[in-house]
Formats: C-alpha cells, sequence, structure tokens
C-alpha cells in the first residue's frame, strides 16, 4: 500500500480510484464495510481502491487539552487498513485552517482536482467541511456536476441490532470489556509501542515486566488482563501470551500510568524493541498489596487465571 500525504501531483496511476473517505478510528467492523464497499466498487471496475483520512484527528485539532482518546494511532491505523487490501491511502493534514474549508471547496479541491476521484464512498455519518455542511446528500449533489459516483453505506450492526462505531469501542474498554471492545473492532484492541526501562522491580521479584506508555491511546479502565503480546520480528510478529498490568503501581507509590506486560516462557531482552499488547480479558482491578509476598502471590493467581483464558481463545 502506497501512502500519500498530499493531494496534488499524484503519479497518474494513483489517480482515479473508488476511493472510501472517513476518520476510520479503529478501523472497526462498521469502517470495514465501508472501506471493503469501495474496493468492492475498485475491483469490479479495474480501477485504484484508495482510502482518504484525516490526521490529527480532528477531535484532537478542537479539543487540544482534551483527554487522549485514539484507539489507533495514524502508525496503526495504516496497518489495519493495509491489512485489507487497500492500494493507496490518502492522509490529509487536518488543522484550524483546514477545518475551516468549505464543504464545496473539499470536493472540488481534493476529490476532484486533487484525486480525481472516479467513485467516492462514505458511511451514513460522515461529515465534512466547514460548520459540517458537508454530508451525504451534498456529495450525491456534487458528484453528479462534477462526474463523479457516490455510495454512502448504511449503518452496520451486529446480531443484537446495535451499530458497530468507535463511540462503542471506548465505552467497553473504559468500562473493563476488551471482550466487547474486540467484538466491535473485530480484533482485540491494541497498544502499541516501544519498550522502555523501568525501575526492574518486576524483574526482581520473578515476573519481569515490559513496559509501554500511552501517548494518545485512550486510557482503558486500569487493572490486570489477560494479554497476547506481539514482538515485531522485521515481516512476521511474534506472539506470546501473558498477564498485564496496567495502571500506576500503587505497591509502590507510583504515579505514572503505565502499560506492564510479563510473557509467560520468555526469556530475552525486549528494550526498544517495538511490541503490540492485545487486551483479551479483564481479571480484576488493580490493588495495593501490604507487601512484595502478597503481591507475588497475587501474581500467581494472575497468571494461572490468564492462562487458562487463553488457552480457550
Amino acid at each position: 500500500m502506497r501512502i500519500f500525504r498530499h493531494y496534488d501531483e499524484l503519479p497518474a496511476d494513483a489517480r482515479g480510484a473508488a476511493v472510501a473517505v472517513g476518520n476510520f478510528d479503529g478501523v472497526h467492523r462498521g469502517h470495514q464495510a465501508v472501506i471493503g464497499e469501495a474496493g468492492r466498487i475498485a475491483r469490479s471496475a479495474g480501477m485504484p481502491w484508495a482510502v482518504l483520512t484525516f490526521e490529527p484527528h480532528p477531535r484532537t485539532v478542537f479539543k487540544p487539552d482534551g483527554e487522549p482518546f485514539r484507539l489507533t494511532p495514524f502508525r496503526i491505523k495504516a496497518r489495519h487498513i493495509e491489512a485489507l487490501g487497500v492500494d493507496e491511502l490518502f492522509v490529509l493534514h487536518f488543522d484550524l485552517e483546514f477545518s475551516r474549508r468549505p464543504a464545496e471547496d473539499f470536493v472540488e479541491g481534493v476529490l476532484v482536482a486533487g484525486l480525481g476521484a472516479r467513485h467516492v464512498v462514505s458511511g451514513y455519518d460522515f461529515v465534512f467541511g466547514h460548520g459540517r455542511r458537508g454530508d451525504c446528500d451534498l456529495l450525491l449533489h456534487e458528484g453528479r456536476d462534477a462526474g463523479f459516483d457516490v455510495t454512502c453505506v448504511a449503518a452496520v450492526n451486529d446480531g443484537d441490532g446495535r451499530p458497530y462505531s468507535s463511540t462503542r469501542v471506548r465505552q467497553c474498554l473504559v468500562a473493563a470489556d476488551p471482550r466487547g471492545a474486540a467484538h466491535v473492532l473485530g480484533r482485540p484492541f491494541e497498544i502499541e509501542g516501544r519498550v522502555e526501562h523501568g525501575d526492574a522491580r518486576g524483574h526482581a521479584i520473578g515476573f519481569p515486566t515490559a513496559n509501554l506508555h500511552f501517548a494518545e491511546y485512550l486510557r482503558p479502565a486500569v487493572g490486570v488482563y489477560a494479554v497476547r503480546a506481539g514482538i515485531d520480528q522485521g515481516t512476521h510478529t511474534q506472539w506470546h501470551d501473558g498477564v498485564a498490568n496496567l495502571g500506576r503501581r500503587p505497591t509502590f507509590a507510583g504515579t505514572d500510568l503505565v502499560l506492564e506486560a510479563h510473557l509467560f516462557d520468555f526469556d530475552g531482552d525486549l528494550y526498544g524493541q517495538h511490541l503490540r499488547v492485545a487486551l483479551i480479558d479483564y481479571l480484576r482491578p488493580e490493588t495495593k498489596f501490604d507487601g512484595v509476598d502478597a503481591l507475588k502471590a497475587q501474581i500467581t493467581a494472575d497468571c494461572t487465571r490468564a492462562s487458562e483464558i487463553l488457552a480457550g481463545t
């Protein structure tokens, strides 16, 4: 998949695509339906299959001091989009100046003049342009005049009739329901980053951990999780079962929010490596223990329970 961070002077073979347009934070099942519809159209008509998205997320621009909320920072979002088979990813820089651009100007300048889009696909609730004036109706109207086709994909619901949405994923994670989040995403929710040096207390008590900080990720419920941790090996990811504490380590008077993952049957140096930690199930809230022995006993019990859960998934 080729990534373009501009929309002007594109190579000829990147223009004329069926383009799925949206923020796509999470790349959940509903997003996958929108992107997949663009792919179906592209393949049937022999045109490129593209996705157009915006970075940083508009919410970050409009509420710069707000709580972190991203489900998929750009690197991760791009990986999930590429996994769907997309040919081109167009990434437009979003800032306050861009937000003031009229919806019609976005269509004419970006979709038509820039991308030469032949078919535009969006979700039913996609809005764009100054004052959020742009929507499916405007796309249909502009498409008739400019010569591109438009498909607006209806809400995609699960078996209970509830639509898949990024908001629903966030609600599940905050409510300590990673299985619910995985149901909406179509895969477990992951946190990833470079493994950082900690205070080495885990190693000292016999449970060495790989520590990740959260950056722009949404903060799930604090507590202990059954996890699968993936170590990047070039184009391959090596997965290990494990258990992780997401919290501030009250037993040791910690303050920073850290994800500490203990990988089963792993003996190696992870410092500086890129690690993916998938939250599979929630085991218990974070607890302050009276001493190290009590903490070790609970971690042992957590490892046993996590192993049982992961063996069944």
